[in-house]
């Protein structure tokens, strides 16, 4: 899939290793809409000033519980 293979470019130019893009990207095809909010999200957080990262950890922080639900 096309998204697959720019998600795992993007992780691997940050140094991501290629297990646990693997890892990441099967937790990400399990609920794809549930990412797309975290993204949504983030962005409008961006939007306020807060950098990409800070606003990528409080939105995580927020859906916690769905993330760890997939994750096991």
């Amino acid at each position: 899939m096309f998204q697959n293979f720019l998600i795992r470019k993007m992780l691997k130019s940050q140094g991501v290793s290629d297990s646990q893009i693997d890892a990441m990207l099967v937790i990400i095809q399990k609920n794809p809409e549930l990412f797309k909010k975290i993204a949504s999200e983030a962005q409008e957080l961006t939007k306020t000033g807060m950098t990409q990262a800070d606003a990528t950890m409080q939105v995580m922080k927020k859906y916690e519980q769905e993330l760890k639900n997939l994750a096991s």
